[in-house]
């Protein structure tokens, strides 16, 4: 699972997940919108949340199925090879564009394979510092970090996530050298960063938040090309490193070859899903952002998402058999 979706939406959200679906159809003609993580994460509570609203708007049934595994790739490949009917969607996240270069060896492709729906939400993140570290704002920041070559730590809740490859691109835009250390969850990582045995990481707005609020971390600045409601006085890391933007992305796709009057009423029922007050209201709320596209939108923005995500992971080396 891509450490990024183990982040909750808030219980405000989950509770709200747990109203039954409205349905007037078969079970035979259910709508399946598949997921690449567990029951719980980012992923899952926003495909939960739609598929709620969707129903409603298309008086069918709209179930969510988590196949979880290899950062999204099996539910990717299992919907990419699915009948082109609109009755199998992949609910999917930033992962998407990042596994088109990271894996060398992938059983679809990213773009031929999938007929893009719609954007559904992003979430921004936060570089955070132990609240010890020296610097007390980004030019500060980058200063010192840049004297010290080496010096200093970057916990990694995953390694091929959207938060390691915004350290990465944080690196390459200013030439810094920060040590990466990798844990096996945001967790973990978030626990020592607490505790002092790491300087810094890229966490999710909804992870970094309460311990911001609390002082037991820093916030240096957010990815998100403007400032948000929710950190007050934190700025974008852009205005001090130019070019820099990073967030985590959610959306909906079909297989490729979606007949074009089922992909309309699929971008329409999603689009009204997003718009839902409730469903935007409780995102803003946690620093999530509600977002629809047209199909057309959506399909430009992976294409330069992966575009990239592609630089990036050239930059460092990494990659996935």
């Amino acid at each position: 699972m891509h450490r990024l979706q183990r982040l909750a939406v808030g219980g405000a959200l989950l509770g709200a997940l747990a109203l039954p679906l409205a349905s007037t159809a078969a079970p035979g003609d259910a709508i399946k919108l598949v997921v690449g993580a567990p029951p719980g994460g980012t992923t899952d509570t926003v495909a939960r949340s739609i598929a709620q609203r969707m129903s409603q708007d298309l008086q069918r049934t709209v179930l969510v199925e988590n196949k979880p595994g290899a950062g999204g790739n099996i539910a990717a490949d299992y919907v990419a090879k699915s009948n082109p009917d609109g009755n199998t969607l992949l609910v999917t996240f930033t992962s998407f564009s990042i596994n088109a270069t990271l894996y060398r060896n992938l059983p679809f492709d990213p773009v031929r394979d999938f007929t893009p729906i719609s954007m559904l939400a992003n979430v921004p993140s936060v570089l955070v510092a132990r609240k010890d570290f020296p610097a007390q704002s980004m030019p500060e920041f980058v200063s010192l970090v840049k004297a010290n070559p080496g010096k200093y730590t970057m916990a990694l809740g995953a390694i091929g996530s959207s938060l390691h490859l915004a350290g990465e691109r944080m690196k390459m835009l200013t030439g810094m050298d920060i040590l990466n250390v990798p844990y096996k969850g945001t967790s973990p990582a978030i626990t020592d960063l607490l505790g002092g045995q790491v300087d810094m990481m890229f966490a999710s707005s909804l992870n970094a938040m309460p311990h911001i609020k609390s002082g037991a971390l820093k916030a240096l600045g957010v990815t998100s090309p403007q400032p948000l409601a929710q950190f007050p006085g934190v700025p974008p890391i852009g205005d001090t490193i130019k070019g820099f933007e990073s967030n985590a992305w959610f959306a909906l796709f079909g297989p490729a070859g979606l007949p074009p009057e089922t992909l309309a009423k699929l971008n329409a029922a999603a689009r009204k899903a997003v718009a839902a007050p409730e469903f935007r209201q409780l995102l803003e709320r946690e620093a999530a952002v509600a977002v629809s596209s047209s199909p057309e939108e959506l399909d430009a923005f992976v294409r330069k998402d992966i575009e990239r995500y592609a630089e990036i992971v050239k930059f460092t080396g990494a990659t996935v058999d």
